[in-house]
């Protein structure tokens, strides 16, 4: 938070007499802004429920009916008082601001501490708020500042000093060797300190005692803080490239980057890769695909929900993209994972009618795409190119755009061994060449779900069959086996996605093969 105090402290020196910090974590808020005020000012804060108080002495002095807990009572009392060494701290006034004698009283009081070169005259105001939506000329006349997530040093400091006090408390054991040390901290990485107490506490109380077996524990505590947020979602991504078929061009595309990262691209002039669309037919692969490159690479897998972005308050949306964006930086190195990103974006045209709202959250992202120096690998996936904008297609947005068409037929057989394998099956049993010469057509996806089908239709087919005299009772199988016969039944009864909409994928494959690379 001394970073946080620091930029604080030079935006008031600077003369901005309004500062706003839209936040949750309101303590590490309050901490930067007490901090940051010189030690010769006079501090004032209010809220709601207490009133106007002095912060630096403290007095409580109110009455019931004190007419200071209405903010616009307040601005009037601090209009009284302010004489250039004046700082007032709002907490939660942004929604009492859409009254208009508050309004008007608050813009009042700014007109006033707004004031410089003149002794005795003037102040400072910071307003801390867990909402972003305020009337326009708030907005207009403040200065947003984001807090900062603790570095690796901060972190390391917290947990020492909450185990510390734990520890105070009732004793607890702590046995934690160098590397799960680093590992905790690159864990924690990304999120604000109250989480970070939190999620300490949570998991030394289980059974007082925190060693290398409790960094899982932490992982999943973390897991469960950003899913809460509805924006970013922690992604467990066990898939591997050999468990994906075909997409040979693809593979290599990303393992020469990964070798460059690990050889030090940046001493070698090479510019670290940035992100990749994937473009392609709807089941060809390209979430695998996502999750296959956080493995690949060994980072964290970080999918970003593009719905929950959206939210009825004005200003809210953009600080959520914001704020999506500040924490996948934080927790550096990941991979962002954008899906569906069309669904995401496709009000950014002109013909829109949300008010600019989608066009100004596409802009946001495309200007942090442009200008973020975190390692951060973003990974898009769209599978309908006519709602994309047209400006996330220009070249430089991303490293590469790749388009992921239907499995040819190589490639349609090594997705069936995988996927009877996956489910006990042994390929060798079945004609894996019949089944991909009758799949033609056919996506990963659904292929996927024929295997899955055609195992269902040979338990009905043994739990039909007529028991065997004398075995009494019918028992449970214990294994099942399927047949090349049970799969191609399958795939004739269930027409795939390129027949029941042929005429758009004939169109989507058509522009993919023209303007994209292939992924194979």
């Amino acid at each position: 938070m001394h970073r946080d105090a620091h930029t604080l402290g030079k935006l008031l020196e600077a003369g901005h007499a309004v500062v706003r910090i839209v936040t949750p974590e309101e303590r590490e808020a309050l901490d930067a802004a007490r901090t940051a005020v010189p030690g010769s000012w006079r501090v004032f804060q209010w809220s709601a429920v207490t009133g106007l108080l002095d912060g630096r002495v403290g007095t409580t002095d109110q009455r019931p009916d004190d007419p200071t807990r209405e903010l616009a009572g307040a601005c009037v009392r601090m209009m009284e008082r302010c004489d250039g060494r004046t700082l007032l701290i709002l907490l939660d006034a942004a929604r009492h601001l859409g009254d208009a004698r508050t309004l008007r009283a608050w813009r009042e009081l700014v007109q006033q501490m707004d004031v410089s070169g003149q002794p005795g005259l003037g102040g400072r105001m910071i307003m801390i708020d867990e909402h972003a939506e305020v009337p326009p000329v708030v907005d207009a006349t403040s200065t947003r500042l984001e807090l900062s997530f603790p570095t690796a040093a901060e972190l390391h400091a917290l947990v020492k000093s909450t185990l510390a006090g734990m520890h105070r408390a009732k004793p607890i054991k702590v046995d934690l060797s160098r590397e799960a040390s680093n590992l905790l901290l690159r864990t924690l990485s990304g999120l604000p300190e109250r989480q970070v107490e939190r999620i300490i506490r949570e998991v030394v109380s289980e059974d007082r005692t925190f060693d290398d077996g409790d960094i899982r524990k932490v992982l999943s505590a973390k897991r469960r803080a950003i899913q809460t947020q509805g924006v970013l979602e922690y992604v467990e991504a066990p898939a591997s490239m050999d468990r994906i078929a075909g997409l040979r061009k693809l593979k290599k595309w990303l393992s020469q980057r990964a070798g460059a990262m690990e050889a030090g691209g940046d001493n070698l002039g090479i510019t670290p890769p940035r992100g990749v669309l994937l473009l392609g037919v709807q089941g060809a692969g390209k979430s695998l695909c996502a999750k296959a490159i956080a493995t690949a690479w060994n980072r964290l897998l970080l999918r970003m929900d593009a719905g929950a972005l959206y939210d009825k308050y004005i200003g809210e949306s953009e600080k959520r993209l914001r704020d999506a964006l500040h924490q996948a930086e934080a927790m550096a190195p990941v991979v962002l994972w954008i899906d569906e990103i069309e669904k995401a974006f496709a009000g950014a045209s002109s013909t829109s009618n949300d008010g600019g709202l989608s066009r100004r959250m596409f802009g946001a992202l495309l200007t942090w795409m442009q200008e973020h120096r975190a390692n951060v690998f973003l990974v898009a996936t769209a599978n309908d190119i006519e709602a994309l904008p047209p400006e996330l297609l220009r070249k430089g947005r991303f490293d590469e755009i790749f388009f992921i068409d239907l499995p040819d037929e190589a490639s349609r057989a090594e997705i069936f061994r995988i996927h009877l394998s996956k489910r006990k099956q042994d390929p060798t049993k079945l004609d894996l060449v019949r089944l991909a010469a009758a799949s033609d057509g056919f996506s990963g996806a659904e292929i996927e779900e024929a295997v899955k089908a055609a195992l269902f239709d040979a338990l009905e087919q043994r739990m039909s069959a007529p028991a065997p005299e004398g075995d009494g009772a019918r028992k449970p199988p214990t294994s099942l086996t399927l047949t090349t016969e049970h799969v191609l039944a399958v795939l004739e009864r269930s027409p795939p996605l390129s027949v029941t909409m042929g005429e758009k994928m004939a169109r989507l494959r058509a522009w993919g093969r023209e303007r994209c690379a292939p992924a194979d």
